[in-house]
């Protein structure tokens, strides 16, 4: 739902299509969303129209690449120890 509100704005309707689901299940989900501020719902007589928040998606964004970082340089420095443990192997170490 939200890679689709990120092309524009829906209605629930629309984002329920693509989806084996009810639009009561599609209402859900989307309560779910504007509740964690993932969107903001406006309402246009019985038209509920759905706009994508992507302020919140951009924080996580940067917390979650912090974390890439720190633990891609990790992982790096295991495999550099890893790697150098197998150099100092003998043929006969290895089975």
């Amino acid at each position: 739902m939200l890679r689709t509100l990120a092309d524009g704005d829906r209605t629930v309707g629309e984002l329920a299509q693509p989806f084996a689901m009810s639009l009561a299940a599609a209402s859900k989900h989307v309560k779910a969303l504007e509740q964690a501020g993932l969107i903001r719902r406006e309402v246009r007589g019985r038209t509920h129209l759905c706009r994508l928040n992507a302020a919140p998606l951009a924080a996580a964004h940067g917390w979650l690449a912090h974390y890439q970082r720190f633990w891609t340089a990790r992982l790096d420095a295991l495999e550099a120890l890893l790697r150098a443990d197998d150099a100092t192997l003998s043929p006969k170490d290895v089975p």
